[in-house]
């Protein structure tokens, strides 16, 4: 008997106290909640989105008949198609709005920050819809908050920016100095799905290592081929050429699962990334700002001057350097940012960097006003006329050329 009420003890003592357990610091990060003031924002998200929609679906409604009517028959095809482009991507954007609300709620944190992405590349794509239409206005300043709220919520709500300060927190624990050689994994992603991880602080870092790179690779390449210097830069300020930037960060994206397969392979998808940005790029300017920054017109295997074959070779080289080789140095180079810098660092930057955007496109909208024979009658159009004349925008933009007949503004 006394053995027995022993074994029954000994297999109490083994099994596992339920009760006033603490948290496990290791549990998976994914799982952590999202704290109350996201629930109340997904809230909002969700009921703003369900109100929403039916007015984006009457909308298209009155569309579609006024279209039908002819309606529309005054005005461009390309002005078309862009106004009911911006049409379907709001309604998508309502839609993602209520899914990353739900998301929210059910603390599904990597879901949300997934969701968030794709709202972020909706809201863009609207903009540059926008832009191209009506240029800019009122309704980019609703725009742009809304893009600020996505990308820290992205990166709130990102599970791998935790996991990567979980993991420095445990190499300043360790001891054993020989382990600190797991401090390379910093900025990989973890998983094993891919080579980087896609939080906000690498594609920012991408971004901006990769403006400086390209304007100094094209500032060379037009010395060698022209003689003479060209100031190539794409903002007002700095040294930056943003098309190699973005270029860049969708290569990232395009190629981070297939770092490791064949380079013939990723040269063809590095080319093939490369020539669509680069055309659709130049099809922007133009149709937004009539600004017309390269033609290629007459040369080998040219697409509607905006992009040719050699440059499209190009740009499969320059895809197969940066993920075989500079990629995995610029993370060496980041990762010096001590961690208790990096996020303050990253922020002041990105929103210089996102203030010299703005001006940069202000600037250009009011040289296109300019061009097309109006008068600044507002202060801002005031100022960059006293600032940023068409003398100094000829100047800093040597290699662009604008033609207000070129764009697709309704205002025309």
């Amino acid at each position: 008997m006394q053995d027995h009420d022993a074994q029954l003890s000994s297999e109490h003592d083994l099994e596992p106290e339920t009760d006033n357990v603490p948290p496990d610091p290791d549990a998976p990060l994914d799982s952590k909640k999202i704290p109350i003031l996201m629930k109340v924002f997904g809230v909002l998200c969700l009921l703003g989105g369900i109100a929403v929609l039916p007015i984006i679906g009457l909308v298209c409604f009155v569309m579609v008949e006024a279209f039908q009517e002819g309606a529309f028959s005054d005005d461009s095809i390309v002005s078309n198609i862009l106004f009911f482009a911006q049409i379907g991507f709001m309604a998508a954007l309502t839609v993602l709005f209520i899914v990353l609300g739900a998301r929210l709620l059910r603390n599904k944190r990597r879901g949300a920050r997934q969701t968030a992405e794709a709202l972020i590349v909706l809201t863009i794509l609207i903009v540059l819809c926008d832009m191209m239409l009506f240029g800019l206005n009122e309704d980019d300043i609703f725009y742009a908050v809304v893009l600020v709220v996505l990308i820290a919520l992205s990166s709130y709500v990102d599970p791998s920016l935790a996991e990567e300060r979980e993991l420095q927190r445990k190499l300043r624990l360790m001891e054993d100095r020989s382990q600190a050689e797991l401090g390379d994994q910093a900025g990989h992603d973890l998983s094993g799905k891919g080579f980087i991880t896609l939080n906000f602080f690498n594609v920012f870092w991408i971004f901006v290592v990769c403006c400086v790179l390209g304007l100094i690779l094209e500032t060379i390449y037009h010395f060698m081929l022209f003689g003479g210097y060209e100031d190539r830069a794409g903002l007002l300020f700095g040294p930056f050429s943003p098309i190699y930037g973005f270029g860049a960060v969708l290569m990232t994206v395009a190629l981070n699962r297939f770092h490791d397969k064949p380079i013939i392979l990723i040269f063809l998808v590095s080319a093939v990334i490369g020539g669509a940005f680069e055309y659709l790029t130049s099809w922007f300017m133009q149709f937004a700002f009539g600004i017309v920054a390269w033609d290629y017109t007459g040369s080998w295997l040219s697409i509607d001057g905006r992009t040719n074959g050699m440059f499209m070779i190009m740009w499969g080289i320059l895809g197969v350097a940066w993920i075989k080789l500079l990629l995995p140095q610029m993370l060496k180079v980041v990762n010096l940012i001590p961690w208790n810098w990096r996020y303050a660092v990253t922020t002041v930057a990105a929103a210089l960097m996102i203030v010299d955007g703005a001006m940069t496109l202000m600037s250009l909208d009011c040289w296109y006003e300019r061009e097309a024979g109006r008068t600044p009658d507002t202060p801002i159009e005031q100022f960059f006329a006293d600032h940023f004349d068409n003398s100094f925008m000829e100047h800093r933009f040597q290699s662009m050329s604008i033609d207000p007949d070129n764009a697709t503004r309704t205002d025309r």
